[in-house]
């Protein structure tokens, strides 16, 4: 399970880049509060991702 929060946007936007980390990635996931859950260890690839749409990223945990 890749987990990613502190994402500084509102909830719909939110919704809007979880359904771009499933498709790139191609699997499922969910939103639950202020975090996106996607399946599986898709850190590299969601990283990568969010730094293309401008965020800045930090990877944790192992």
């Amino acid at each position: 399970m890749t987990v990613i929060n502190g994402l500084p946007v509102p909830p719909a936007e939110l919704k809007a880049i979880s359904k771009t980390l499933k498709h790139k990635c191609g699997v499922g996931g969910a939103i639950k509060g202020e975090q996106i859950e996607i399946q599986g260890d898709q850190r590299a690839t969601c990283k990568n991702i969010l730094e293309h749409l401008g965020f800045t990223c930090k990877l944790a945990g192992g």
